[in-house]
């Protein structure tokens, strides 16, 4: 894989962010991937010159941004409740994205209903529909992280709400994660076969294909006991080759942005992972 399409979650690396993207230009990859969560990138922490110096620091160290990153489990789009102030908060950080140069923040925004319909299905898409307005408005994307649904859920809502500024941050992992989280909490058992040809880590790409705009380089497994875990690259249940071949069949030009949550040595696995991502 060439170096220009790597890129880095810099906030995984556990130290001063500039300093880690320091570190991940030395490594010669493309990219940074930035958290906006809190400081010191958070939108409301950069004002315009802020915004400006941050863009011309990346660009001295021969790096780009390949998308910013915000919003985690605690944001759903589904319930009506903090809707307000979850919107503003989307419109401000794709407002970051465009300013930023990369167009493209990924986040997750709830728990679809598999069936796509009721009430939390109706939240959502008019929720996401606000989102989308705005992010025509200013040039940018949210891009839904995979996980907690299957693919073929993330795409019905993207071609219900039908807007090129909702699109998809494809993470493999998070598909092989996410069902045993979901069985447990319905008091189900952990079903791998059954999890695996419903949210198709691998094989999801072929449904998702043409709203891919990034993607998180991230692998895992679930043990015998159902209890998931996030491993090094190559030491999962991502097939790789196979993965890549998806990406490469649907067109996929852009980033693959190492994440690594997880582990004691991040800037040793995170390295790795640059290592393996060149040996396609």
């Amino acid at each position: 894989m060439d170096d220009q399409r790597i890129a880095v979650k810099i906030d995984n690396l556990k130290m001063d962010p500039y300093e880690a993207m320091e570190l991940v230009a030395d490594w010669g990859v493309g990219a940074v991937h930035i958290g906006c969560n809190g400081w010191p990138f958070a939108p409301e922490n950069l004002d315009d010159a802020g915004r400006r110096q941050l863009k011309e620091y990346v660009g001295s160290l021969g790096l780009e941004i390949s998308a910013i990153v915000a919003w985690g489990g605690a944001v759903d789009l589904c319930e009506l409740e903090g809707r307000e102030e979850n919107i503003q908060r989307a419109e401000q950080l794709l407002r970051l994205a465009a300013d930023l140069d990369c167009g493209i923040w990924v986040g997750h925004v709830g728990i679809m209903p598999p069936d796509a319909a009721g009430p939390r299905w109706d939240n959502i898409v008019s929720a996401m529909r606000q989102i989308a307005e705005y992010g025509e408005q200013v040039g940018a994307c949210l891009a839904i992280e995979t996980g907690p649904e299957p693919p073929t859920v993330v795409k019905k809502l993207i071609e219900t709400v039908s807007s090129p500024a909702i699109r998809v941050n494809y993470d493999p992992a998070n598909l092989i994660l996410w069902p045993p989280v979901l069985a447990d909490r319905n008091d189900e058992a952990y079903d791998k076969d059954r999890a695996l040809a419903d949210f198709r880590p691998t094989d999801g790409v072929q449904a998702l294909g043409p709203y891919i705009v990034h993607t998180h380089a991230k692998d895992a497994l679930v043990h015998p006991d159902g209890q998931g875990e996030e491993v090094p690259l190559g030491e999962g249940w991502v097939d790789w080759p196979r993965y890549l071949e998806y990406l490469q069949q649907a067109g996929y030009e852009g980033y693959f942005a190492i994440e690594r949550e997880v582990g004691d040595d991040p800037v040793g696995d995170v390295k790795q992972a640059v290592g393996f991502l060149r040996g396609f």
